[in-house]
C-alpha cells in the first residue's frame, strides 16, 4: 500500500505541477485512487485526525470566506485600498512593501489563512485602481504571511499544535520566534525590490485619480460595517483563547459568520460571493492524498530515518529538522506534518541534555513547519486561497512561477533560521 500511496501522490503532484490539467480535477481524482486502491478509507478519511480532511481548516476557510463577503458590502476594503495609495504615493513598491507589512503583523494575530482573505481583496482593487498586474503583490503578501504567522501561537496552525503537545504558551512562542521572524521579514523587505523586478510602471494620470478620492466616501453602509467591526473583534479574541475555552477556530469564525448573515439580512449571493469552492475542494483531495501517505507509514519514516541519522548530535538534530521540515512542508500540508512529527520531536528532546536543549528541537520543527510553506504553491494552505483568488480574479499564478520566487524566498529564510538557531541556542545560551 505505501508504493501505490506514493505513485498516486508522486503522479497527480507532476499534472499539479505541470498545470495541463485543472488542480482541484487532479486532487479529487487522486483522492478518489486512494480510496479506491484502497489505501485509505472512508473513517480515515472523513472522521481521523490524522489521516483525514482537516475539517477544521476546511470550515474555517468557509466561515471566513463568508465574513469576508459581508464586509467586502461596507465598501471598507474600497476605503483601505484608497489609504493604502495615498500612504505609498501611487509607487507599485511602496504600496506592495506597505501591505507585506500589514499582511505579516495580521498573520501574527491571526491565522494566516484569515489575513489572506481580509487583505487580498484589497490588494485587487488597488491594482484595478491603478491598472497594474497583481500577481508580483499577492505573492510578496503570501509570502509575508507565512512569515508573520510563525510569530506567535495562534498565527499558523504547525504552531498551535506545538503549543498543545508541548505545553508552550503564547508568550513562548513570542519570545523564541518573534525574534527571528522580524529578522526575516526585515531580509525579505530587503530583498523585495530584487524579487519582483519587474514590477509594471503607473500611468500617472491613475494614481492621480486615486490620490483625489476621499476614503470616507468609499464607505456604503456605515451600520454593518459597525457589526462587522464587533463581530471581527470577538473572532479575532476567540482565535486567540481558543485553546483555552476549547472552541475550535473554525466554529469560532462559523459561529462570527452566522451572527453577520442573521443580522446583516443580506441576500445567499451576497454572503456567499467570496467563497472560494474550487480551492476548498482542491484542498479536500489534497489532504486525502497526503493523508494517504501519512497512513502507510511514509512520512513517520521519512522523519525516523532522519532522525536516526543524527546519531545524537543536538546542533545536527536541530538543523536536520529544520532542514527537512522546510523541503516536506513546501510539498505536503504542514498541518499533518508537524502532527506526524510532534511525537519523534518530543523522544529526540528527551534524550538531549543541557539547558538549551529544552526546545530548540521544537522551534526547529515550527520554523521549518511554517516557513517551509513559501517554498511551493501548495506549501501552505495560504497560499492555495491566494491562488485561488489569483485564479478567480482573472490573473491566475503559475506553480512555476510561484516556485521559482519561492525558492529564493525559503533559501533565505532556512539560512537566517539556521544561524538564529545556533547563536541563540548553542553560542549565546
Amino acid at each position: 500500500m505505501m508504493y501505490y500511496a506514493i505513485t498516486v501522490f508522486v503522479v497527480a503532484y507532476g499534472f499539479i505541477i505541470s498545470e495541463r490539467f485543472n488542480k482541484t480535477t487532479v486532487a479529487l481524482v487522486g483522492a478518489g485512487l486512494m480510496v479506491c486502491l484502497p489505501v485509505i478509507d472512508s473513517p480515515d478519511v472523513f472522521y481521523s485526525q490524522d489521516n483525514g480532511i482537516d475539517w477544521d481548516v476546511i470550515f474555517l476557510m468557509l466561515g471566513m470566506m463568508m465574513i469576508v463577503s459581508i464586509l467586502r458590502q461596507t465598501g471598507v476594503f474600497e476605503y483601505v485600498a484608497i489609504w493604502a495609495v495615498k500612504r505609498a504615493n501611487g509607487s507599485p513598491l511602496r504600496i506592495m512593501m506597505l501591505l507585506m507589512v500589514v499582511m505579516a503583523l495580521a498573520s501574527s494575530i491571526l491565522p494566516n489563512v484569515v489575513s489572506v482573505l481580509l487583505i487580498a481583496p484589497v490588494t485587487l482593487l488597488v491594482c484595478d485602481a491603478l491598472e497594474i498586474n497583481p500577481v508580483p503583490l499577492l505573492m510578496a503578501e503570501v509570502f509575508a504571511s507565512n512569515v508573520g504567522g510563525a510569530a506567535t501561537l495562534v498565527g499558523d496552525p504547525p504552531n498551535i499544535i506545538i503549543g498543545a503537545r508541548k505545553g508552550l504558551s503564547f508568550n513562548a512562542f513570542l519570545v523564541n520566534m518573534s525574534p527571528i521572524v522580524v529578522i526575516v521579514m526585515l531580509v525579505l523587505l530587503a530583498v523585495t525590490p530584487l524579487l519582483f523586478r519587474g514590477l509594471s510602471a503607473v500611468n500617472p494620470d491613475k494614481v492621480a485619480g486615486v490620490m483625489s478620492l476621499q476614503e470616507s466616501e468609499a464607505i456604503r453602509d456605515r451600520r454593518l460595517l459597525i457589526r462587522c467591526g464587533v463581530v471581527m473583534a470577538v473572532v479575532l479574541a476567540g482565535f486567540i483563547v481558543s485553546p483555552a475555552i476549547h472552541i475550535a477556530p473554525s466554529l469560532v469564525a462559523l459561529l462570527g459568520a452566522g451572527i453577520l448573515i442573521l443580522t446583516s439580512r443580506l441576500e445567499q449571493s451576497e454572503y456567499m460571493s467570496n467563497v472560494e469552492w474550487d480551492t476548498l475542494l482542491f484542498m479536500v483531495g489534497l489532504f486525502i492524498m497526503v493523508g494517504a501517505l501519512f497512513k502507510t507509514g511514509v512520512i513517520k519514516f521519512l522523519g525516523e530515518l532522519a532522525a536516526d541519522a543524527t546519531g545524537g548530535n543536538v546542533l545536527l538534530t536541530t538543523m536536520l529538522i529544520l532542514v527537512v521540515s522546510t523541503l516536506v512542508s513546501g510539498f505536503i500540508d504542514n498541518v499533518p506534518y508537524v502532527a506526524t512529527m510532534t511525537p519523534i520531536v518530543s523522544h529526540l528532546a528527551s534524550t538531549m541534555t543541557g539547558p538549551h536543549h529544552h526546545h530548540v528541537l521544537w522551534w526547529s520543527l515550527a520554523l521549518g513547519g511554517d516557513l517551509g510553506g513559501n517554498l511551493t504553491a501548495v506549501g501552505s494552505s495560504a497560499n492555495i486561497v491566494m491562488l485561488g483568488i489569483a485564479t478567480r480574479s482573472g490573473h491566475p499564478i503559475s506553480f512555476a512561477e510561484f516556485t521559482r520566487k519561492g525558492i529564493v524566498v525559503t533559501a533565505i529564510s532556512t539560512v537566517l533560521c539556521a544561524v538564529y538557531l545556533w547563536l541563540r541556542y548553542f553560542v549565546l545560551a
